[in-house]
């Protein structure tokens, strides 16, 4: 039997019921394993394309005896049975589910790249992160990601507690 591993999501949404649909996606996780915790949800300006409306964003902790691969297949199955529509890249959406940390592990495939390849660039994956976990670590580099977080333009406003 394979141990359960400490995961890291983000989670965002900027169309239609934006809590409602972090709400729901976090209901729907509990199929994939145990909620650890969940942050604070904040609001944030769109990254990439910007012609859209903000984002509301959290992260989300769970342990999982799910395969990398698994945990992706479960996401995007769960971001399907929400109601996301795939638009184009940084587009809007109703619900985005990123992997963004399995236990230190580091994954390079064509369908998956963990840790998320643009997490320490993105101040709505940082923050949240970081209300949870203060101490992680980047599997790549070993530096811790508060340290990223101080090269980052911090844009978020609290939008409301946490979605348990």
């Amino acid at each position: 039997m394979q141990s359960r591993n400490r995961i890291y999501l983000s989670l965002g949404s900027n169309l239609g019921d934006r809590i409602g649909y972090l709400t729901r996606a976090v209901d729907h996780l509990r199929e994939t394993g145990k909620i650890v915790a969940v942050s604070t949800v904040y609001e944030s300006q769109p990254w990439g394309y910007k012609d859209q409306p903000e984002f509301l964003n959290c992260v989300v902790s769970l342990e999982t005896d799910l395969r990398p691969e698994e945990l992706l297949d479960k996401v995007k199955s769960i971001e399907k049975r929400i109601g996301r529509v795939h638009r184009f890249r940084w587009g809007p959406r109703e619900i985005d589910i990123d992997i963004l940390l399995y236990g230190n592990l580091i994954v390079r495939t064509n369908r998956l790249e963990i840790p998320h390849p643009r997490m320490k660039e993105r101040d709505f994956v940082l923050v949240p992160l970081l209300d949870l976990e203060q101490d992680l670590r980047d599997p790549v580099t070993g530096k811790p990601y508060r340290e990223f977080l101080k090269l980052v333009e911090v844009k978020l406003k609290p939008f409301c507690c946490i979605l348990v």
